[in-house]
């Protein structure tokens, strides 16, 4: 299967993207509703390798919109928030994360446009390396941090500077590979302030596609092999080796499957024909989202990243980065 399997779903999403009413949406809000909206239809076909494909119309508009934002921090406190400034209109780190990694990959000089992602990214990181889209994470002692907080912000910075990394981007880089590594890319934190990923680690063996903002082994033994090969870091391989052998036993066939929906069980805010937002409402799907994550199904983007894997364990074997 390949993404000409799934190429009137595509079209459809594109469609939609050149349309108005995609662009009322954007205007409302960037991110919500979930999930027949252009926030989520940009950021699946960019998980699909289909960024090129994006219409420009819907990439401009977005943002247009990120730029207008009143809110370019991550609010802790309450007087955190201008007067008159709803503190909804934040985003988290991991919306963040994937969007900056959709918007690059469409094209768009991210850190020219929207210099306050990045910066967002840096400012928020918390010590043990991870970081937390629950603002009351940052008051506690110790800060308890989240794998789902910090994977795509940790990938957008590695896979999308096209530069020389910066000191403070080498160390926030190290400081998030670390801190996935000492976790065994499979293990919910220690932290008792953060019990909540405990429930959350057991579903992290369980593929999905698209992850959107959610994290699995494989997503995240992506990110340590690729920061190891980039940075010419070593890795342990005691680290790594309890998820390959996971992850081998999952893709016995060579074939990646879908094991869970991001989506499943997810309510979201909707807009009314007044203009008032309704918090814990139905979310809507669209076609493409359905056809590329039903469960049990072969993931060709799944077992690409399976593939990629592999290749990244046999290169730093032969580098002698794994040991």
């Amino acid at each position: 299967m390949s993404t000409a399997d799934y190429s009137a779903a595509i079209d459809d999403s594109i469609r939609y993207l050149k349309s108005e009413a995609a662009l009322r949406s954007s205007v409302a809000d960037t991110y919500w509703p979930k999930w027949h909206s252009p926030w989520w239809h940009i950021t699946l076909l960019h998980e699909m390798g289909l960024a090129e494909q994006i219409p420009q119309t819907a990439v401009a508009q977005l943002v247009q919109q990120l730029q207008a934002r009143p809110l370019t921090i991550f609010p802790i406190h309450f007087k955190d928030v201008p007067p008159g400034v709803d503190a909804s209109c934040s985003h988290c780190h991991c919306a963040l994360g994937n969007i900056y990694q959709a918007l690059a990959a469409a094209g768009v000089d991210v850190d020219g446009q929207l210099p306050w992602i990045r910066q967002w990214f840096l400012r928020y990181q918390l010590p043990d390396g991870g970081m937390n889209c629950d603002e009351l994470a940052y008051v506690q002692q110790p800060p308890p941090s989240s794998m789902v907080g910090a994977i795509a912000p940790l990938e957008a910075v590695l896979l999308h500077t096209k530069r020389t990394f910066t000191p403070e981007e080498l160390e926030f880089l190290e400081r998030g590979a670390q801190c996935l590594l000492e976790r065994h890319l499979n293990r919910a934190t220690a932290n008792p302030h953060n019990a909540e990923e405990k429930t959350s680690a057991l579903l992290w063996p369980q593929l999905c596609f698209p992850r959107f903002y959610l994290y699995d082994i494989l997503r995240g033994l992506n990110f340590v092999l690729q920061w190891s090969a980039l940075r010419n870091q070593p890795i342990a391989r005691a680290c790594i080796d309890e998820v390959v052998r996971d992850l081998s036993s999952r893709a016995d066939d060579g074939q990646m499957r879908i094991g869970r929906q991001s989506y499943a069980g997810i309510c979201t805010r909707l807009q009314t024909e007044s203009g008032d937002w309704q918090h814990r409402q139905p979310a809507t799907l669209f076609p493409l989202l359905q056809q590329v994550s039903r469960i049990g199904a072969v993931s060709p983007f799944l077992t690409a990243k399976w593939q990629e894997a592999q290749a990244l364990i046999g290169a730093l074997e032969q580098r002698g980065l794994l040991f």
